[in-house]
């Protein structure tokens, strides 16, 4: 599939139809997505009619918007008015519809982007993998044997695919940034808050933001700009990088260390401080809050949960409040110091996740020597840097013929127009690039 900006230029210029472009995007889903178990809901009857307003728009000599005719989906947890917003679970298939749709997806809408499907997930986007028990697991499009990664799987596995340009996931932990390093493509946590939450169903709030997938940083870029209602001003100057040291290196893959450490030969090595305190501290502010939101739902209806996440949740539900109030208080001393440690880069190059995607049979990964749950633990690069709130842009090692893997590029607060302007001249470099499955799904 073309990308969101010539999608865009050919709808806006006449050369093609939203409409061409919308039935041509179905077909492929309906033809290739099946095995992705990616697809929970595709929407037709909205689809046409969002075209056909784009259409009727550029036949009155009206301009729809930097999105004209652009097809996209999302994660299953972005309200989508006159639907139910189920967060992945079945206690919420028959919930009363929403009224309207998400502020994000009214964004796009009035960009003159066309929503045609909502996404897999992890049932309330509790882990890292897209297992999910209503809906199945969702498989990687550069190898159905292996995970495509979580929370937000299904949205990277279609757009992995080449079945959709641009996809809206969310990121507590690092469900953007695992998944489109296991698929090989570009993943956005914002800055925490920055892009619109309104009419997203929360998991834990004191972390959740909302990102979109795509397959190069123009077109990241571009949604961005139209999510945040911001330019992403590129100045001229040279970014300034540093490596990020200690726990980032030591449970990475080599190819990993050997392109950051080539990209930026001479950056400095620096080393977060208290990293395995700031992410237990991240866990249990994640499962209090996860479990707090569902707590009545727990206590009227405990087995029509997921197990996987039934279980996690009802022991949120039970940590003591000033435990939670003790890592809140970590929290903010520790956003402090870092945001002060960092202040003099623009960017920190870390790895996104410790290893290519695991099989779906045997969901495991070693950290630290050990084979430990895929569910939760891929998020070991991720989840210090949600703690913080900085933003971090999930970039695609060009590898093509091996399993994906990537880069976290991690800036500053408010901060991503310079991870947009680096990751483009390492695209230019070639070191890294978003590549199709090397074989049709």
């Amino acid at each position: 599939m073309k990308s969101v900006a010539e999608i865009a230029r050919a709808v806006r210029s006449g050369e093609c139809s939203a409409m061409q472009v919308l039935e041509e995007c179905l077909a492929g889903i309906k033809a290739q997505a099946a095995p992705l178990i990616a697809v929970t809901r595709l929407l037709e009857d909205r689809a046409r009619e969002e075209a056909g307003r784009i259409d009727a728009m550029i036949g009155n000599g009206v301009d729809p918007g930097p999105l004209a005719g652009v097809p996209y989906g999302v994660k299953d947890l972005f309200d989508v008015a006159g639907l139910p917003t189920t967060a992945g679970s079945v206690i919420y298939a028959e919930a009363p519809p929403a009224a309207a749709d998400a502020e994000a997806v009214a964004r796009l809408r009035d960009a003159g982007a066309v929503l045609v499907a909502t996404l897999n997930m992890d049932e309330f986007a509790y882990g890292f993998a897209t297992i999910n028990a209503a809906h199945g697991t969702t498989r990687n499009p550069h190898d159905p044997s292996r995970l495509a990664g979580g929370s937000s799987g299904g949205s990277a596995a279609l757009v992995a695919a080449g079945l959709l340009p641009l996809s809206l996931g969310s990121d507590t932990n690092g469900s953007i940034r695992v998944p489109a390093s296991l698929t090989g493509i570009y993943g956005l946590k914002p800055t925490h808050a920055d892009l619109p939450l309104a009419g997203v169903f929360p998991f834990a709030e004191s972390f959740d933001d909302a990102g979109p997938f795509t397959a190069s940083v123009a077109d990241m870029r571009l949604v961005w700009e139209v999510l945040s209602g911001r330019s992403a001003v590129l100045s001229g100057a040279a970014p300034r990088v540093a490596r990020l040291g200690g726990r980032f290196r030591e449970n990475a893959d080599p190819d990993q260390l050997a392109a950051i450490d080539a990209t930026a030969p001479d950056a400095p090595l620096i080393e977060l401080p208290d990293i395995a305190r700031a992410r237990s501290a991240a866990f249990l502010i994640t499962a209090f809050e996860g479990g707090n939101l569902h707590r009545e739902a727990l206590a009227r209806e405990a087995m029509a949960f997921d197990p996987a996440t039934r279980d996690r949740l009802i022991a949120g539900a039970l940590l003591p409040r000033a435990l939670y109030e003790e890592a809140q208080a970590f929290r903010a001393e520790y956003r402090a110091r870092i945001e002060a440690l960092v202040a003099d880069f623009d960017v920190l190059l870390a790895p996104a996740t410790p290893c290519v995607a695991p099989l779906v049979e045997d969901p495991r990964i070693t950290i630290d020597g050990k084979l430990v749950p895929a569910r939760a633990d891929l998020g070991i690069h991720t989840q210090p840097i949600s703690f913080t709130g900085l933003p971090s842009l999930a970039v695609p090692l060009y590898r093509p013929g091996v399993l994906p893997l990537g880069l976290q590029l991690i800036g500053r607060p408010h901060g991503e127009a310079d991870l947009f302007r680096f990751a483009a001249q390492l695209e230019e470099q070639g070191i890294i690039g978003s590549g199709p499955p090397p074989v049709a799904v």
